[in-house]
């Protein structure tokens, strides 16, 4: 009984001793992964901090040269290196703001359709149509939109936009001049296709995840699609849509080829969204290859700074937000 007991302890420690071998590899693995994962938090945050110094200090020589006036003023003159950023300035925020105006309702609705009313056979074809849209490079939106696109709105809508509220009070100047093709008006819509995959598929992807018995017991109650959409699928997926949105603003902020096609590339802030117009990436794409001195590729770099600031102030808010609601939703 002894020699059993013996042996029995024997493979007791042996057992005890090769668990802790396997232990001891487990916590070194999980030590590896931990400073992975560190690592590369850190690594971005070093990118990033290396961006924004190299921006500063490529812009430093404009910004000290003429202030806070190169935010308030509009001229481009390479010749005299009268620099402004505010043309190209207005020309990125209307051009977004007019693609965020078109792409957000089209595409949530888009998303809604796929989710809540869309027959099977046909959600997969329209899906994969959507996606297929993110997929196509910029340049390639860019010569559609001046080969086709740009000249069908000068024959069509340009002159039907003049012709109808061209004459209204409060919107003659915003609809005036001459129906040139490509402009501000086209670039926002050029912008608008371009964002439209990003806002339909994560909002179709957030309306998915609604608990089905929600809607099911919106709908044991007598609920209209309307109501079930209005009262329970928009509000449990607000979080979601908002981030969607944000993640489209920040692209259409940022798209440069494209907007280059079929914005004009004119440094002048009109007041109607069909005259030609420019924005800080076109500005930046059009410009920096033919640079000479420091002080005009100073400019561009500081355009670049101007653009950097203007998406983390647009992320930044989104992101606090998105706290408030969750905050809310919590609460």
């Amino acid at each position: 009984m002894v020699d059993v007991a013996l042996e029995g302890g024997a493979i007791s420690i042996g057992q005890q001793g090769e668990r802790g071998r396997v232990l001891q590899r487990l916590r070194l693995r999980d030590a590896v992964f931990r400073r992975l994962t560190r690592a590369s938090a850190i690594l971005v945050l070093v990118i990033l901090g290396n961006i924004i110094l190299s921006l500063i200090q490529g812009s430093w020589l404009a910004l000290s040269t003429f202030g806070l006036n190169f935010l308030v003023s509009d001229a481009w003159n390479p010749v005299t290196e009268k620099f402004g950023a505010l043309a190209p300035i207005y020309g990125t925020l209307l051009t977004s703001f007019i693609a965020m105006l078109i792409a957000v309702p089209v595409g949530l609705l888009i998303a809604l359709f796929l989710t809540e009313l869309c027959p099977p056979w046909l959600r997969r074809p329209i899906g994969i149509a959507i996606e297929l849209l993110a997929g196509i490079p910029s340049i390639i939106y860019g010569i559609w939109g001046l080969f086709l696109f740009a000249p069908f709105l000068q024959e069509t809508l340009q002159p039907f936009l003049i012709n109808t509220l061209g004459n209204v009070p409060g919107l003659s100047n915003l609809f005036a001049g001459p129906p040139y093709g490509i402009g501000i008006l086209t670039a926002g819509l050029i912008l608008a296709v371009m964002v439209l995959p990003f806002v339909t598929s994560i909002s179709r992807d957030v309306f998915e995840a609604v608990p089905p018995v929600l809607k099911e017991a919106a709908y044991g109650v007598g609920c209209t699609t309307w109501e079930v959409v209005r009262y329970v699928v928009l509000p449990y997926a607000r979080v979601g849509v908002i981030g969607g949105v944000m993640l489209g603003l920040g692209r259409a902020l940022g798209e440069t080829m494209a907007v280059t096609f079929v914005i004009g590339n004119a440094h002048h802030i009109a007041g109607s969204i069909l005259a030609p117009g420019t924005t800080i990436s076109a500005t930046i794409a059009n410009e920096f290859t033919e640079a000479v001195g420091d002080l005009y590729t100073s400019s561009l770099i500081s355009l670049g700074l101007i653009l950097f600031v203007i998406t983390f102030i647009v992320l930044a808010a989104a992101r606090y937000m998105l706290l408030r609601l969750e905050r809310r939703i919590g609460s």
